[in-house]
């Protein structure tokens, strides 16, 4: 017999432990190489396990158990034969005699008729109150929901009824469901709860706010939209816009673009974009590296994928990893004004809301126009006011008129087109 000792691979850099969220498969069962047998979650992202052998599995850790790196979770028996299909034998009891198929069903209609003759006073239900129980809780305006029965199989007695507390009016308790259940966090959520209450605790975090005239980039979709999306397979959203506008701004105002450890700073002349994209699994953070250098085409296309991965649970930890600056979109769930809570090591983070048409004063006259506010938030310990303010107006400014800020005055160039 051979077997193989599966072990927990490393997820990433600085990784050691993983919980094991979901056994995807049962012990005994068999499994074909590849195939996911498990859910890991880290303290970044929750992961496939699949199988490296064909072969029979034995489970060595418990769902919600944490383990080690390197660790082994599980046995697969690589000599043991796939076991054969049962589709034979359901195709032989399907060709069983009309005969033998009515001799095995009488009894069960007898059974039944049986059952319907027993008087109905010979058994109750849990939680059916006796007749005397029940002319009590009329009395009180109570109904057998709100008390537990003591009797046999959880029968309501005369006793339940006359100690049953009645609810005092307009208390939560007077009618409706009461239930309540418990789960586990997994450990992706508690590392993150541990995250987020860190830089409350530990950053000098403030938020500045503007707002951004949505109109040049709406006419900008509407006139190329068909066309780039023929052109390089992916749409022109609203991200590549904010992305260029970001990345803009941070090389005019490079301590935005840095992270604070102890007594240094760290400035980088690069700009990895942290974007967060909704999953399955929560908000995940997935990164486009070197986000200065890339097209409207290279940002759209980059999103998209990493977008996909996260709702396919196909993104690795690497891919969320070294973000310098991050934008997350509030506003695909309806949020009119927000403060982000900034992503550490990250000393910066921008906040995108809902497009609201609302009226603003243009040239002296009031005119309807998609707006949207911005937030963004800082370390306050790295980031001066007047950096803040500068760099979200410099975003504004980018957004507000795209064709001289980000296109260079020709925006079928810069789309490619």
């Amino acid at each position: 017999m051979s077997i193989l000792e599966m072990k927990v691979p490393s997820p990433g850099e600085s990784i050691t432990e993983v919980e094991i969220a979901t056994w995807l498969v049962q012990d005994g069962d068999y499994v074909e190489k590849d195939q996911p047998i498990a859910e890991v979650d880290s303290d970044k992202a929750t992961l496939e396990l699949p199988a490296e052998q064909s072969g029979i599995i034995t489970l060595k850790a418990e769902e919600g158990e944490v383990v080690q790196v390197g660790q082994v979770v599980c046995l697969i028996d690589v000599d043991a034969a796939k076991p054969a299909s049962d589709a034979p034998v359901a195709a032989e009891n399907a060709q069983a005699p009309q005969a033998e198929q009515k001799t095995v069903e009488k009894p069960e209609i007898v059974q039944e008729a049986k059952k319907e003759e027993k008087p109905a006073a010979a058994s109750y239900a849990a939680g059916t109150p006796s007749p005397a129980a029940k002319k009590i809780l009329d009395e009180k305006g109570m109904t057998s929901t709100q008390v537990s029965g003591t009797g046999k199989d959880g029968r309501i007695t005369k006793q339940d009824a006359e100690t049953a507390a009645v609810p005092a009016m307009g208390s939560a308790s007077a009618g409706g469901s009461r239930a309540a259940s418990r789960t586990k966090l997994s450990m992706l959520r508690r590392k993150l709860a541990v995250r987020l209450v860190s830089v409350k605790n530990e950053t000098a975090m403030l938020t500045t706010f503007n707002e951004v005239d949505m109109s040049e980039i709406f006419r900008i979709r509407k006139q190329y939209k068909d066309e780039f999306s023929q052109k390089h397979g992916v749409g022109l959203g609203f991200m590549s816009f904010f992305t260029k506008a970001v990345t803009r701004a941070l090389q005019m105002y490079p301590d935005v673009n840095a992270s604070i450890d102890g007594d240094f700073k760290t400035n980088y002349e690069f700009c990895d974009m942290s974007i967060a994209v909704s999953g399955p699994k929560g908000l995940m953070v997935p990164v486009l590296r070197n986000a200065e250098n890339m097209t409207f085409r290279g940002v759209e296309a980059n999103i998209k994928s990493l977008a996909d991965k996260v709702r396919e649970g196909g993104i690795s930890v690497d891919e969320m990893t070294g973000g310098t600056f991050t934008i997350t979109n509030g506003g695909v769930f309806g949020s009119m004004l927000s403060t982000p809570i900034i992503n550490p090591p990250q000393s910066a983070i921008l906040g995108m809301h809902n497009i609201i048409q609302r009226p603003v004063a243009v040239d002296g006259q009031v005119v309807i126009r998609p707006m949207m506010y911005l937030a963004m938030s800082y370390d306050h310990r790295i980031i001066d006011g007047r950096e803040s303010v500068g760099f979200l107006v410099a975003v504004k400014e980018g957004i507000d008129n795209p064709v001289e800020h980000l296109m260079n005055g020709d925006e079928r160039k810069a789309l490619e087109l």
